[in-house]
């Protein structure tokens, strides 16, 4: 039994960080170039904050997911919150695409505002599910909401 949750809590974790890692890609892109051009507000964070604080996030969010998908898939709920979770995921990656790769802090607005709604809804299946899987997506919930808020400034400080 131990085995087989440590086997989905190792591979939720890689797709975690695979996902991660394809939005770093995008985020490189023009992070050096474009990003360092814009005005930010008092609270952006320095950059090299950013990397840690998602590599800790991953980890917990493929934690979370291992632990749901623990739970059997055979249940509908399980199903629910793992497509929910599916798609958060995109969604994540998709912000790094749009904001960065795409250099459009409007685009990202909106799908940030669309993942977090998202990630919401995971987190209430996760609770449905397992309860301690909902509470490791917290850190994640808040750390999107301060990227939104920071996304919303970057675009209003920047908008001609």
């Amino acid at each position: 039994m131990r085995q087989k949750l440590t086997l989905k809590i190792i591979i939720s974790i890689l797709i975690c960080l695979g996902v991660g890692l394809i939005a770093s890609v995008a985020t490189q892109s023009s992070v050096n170039t474009w990003f360092s051009t814009l005005e930010k507000p008092f609270f952006n964070p320095p950059p090299w904050l950013f990397a840690p604080v998602w590599i800790v996030l991953y980890i917990m969010m493929g934690v979370s997911v291992a632990l749901v998908w623990y739970k059997g898939l055979y249940h509908l709920w399980v199903k629910t919150a793992i497509y929910h979770f599916g798609f958060q995921l995109l969604l994540n990656a998709l912000w790094s695409i749009a904001f960065f790769g795409l250099k459009s802090p409007i685009f990202g607005l909106i799908v940030i505002i669309s993942l977090i709604a998202l990630v919401l809804l995971t987190y209430k299946w996760f609770k449905v599910v397992y309860k301690p899987a909902a509470y490791l997506l917290i850190p994640y919930i808040i750390w999107i909401l301060f990227a939104a808020a920071l996304n919303f400034e970057i675009w209003r400080l920047n908008s001609f």
